[in-house]
């Protein structure tokens, strides 16, 4: 799903808000979670489920191509685990 389908959704459902400013609001939702994040807290959102930031360790990586050994900073990775509701919904258990 696109962030403009999900703000014409938004759009549909709440009309008394103007269409600029529910698209400032997803705005300041989406830098919450990229600032939380970015400060090493854990989202969660209640049977959505949990986003957490895991570290790559540096280490020395191969060029499959070239065969040369070349050295790979520490870089982050974002980890999702589905929340119990969602999960459910899902497989329709």
């Amino acid at each position: 799903m696109l962030k403009s389908e999900i703000l014409v959704i938004l759009s549909n459902k709440h009309k008394n808000f103007p269409s600029e400013d529910i698209e400032t609001i997803f705005n300041l939702f989406i830098r919450k979670i990229t600032n939380s994040l970015k400060n090493g807290n854990n989202i969660e959102l209640r049977g959505f489920g949990t986003i957490s930031k895991k570290i790559n360790k540096e280490k020395f990586v191969r060029n499959p191509k070239t065969n040369e050994r070349i050295y790979k900073k520490e870089t982050f990775k974002l980890h999702f685990k589905t929340g119990k509701t969602l999960h459910k919904k899902i497989n329709k258990v």
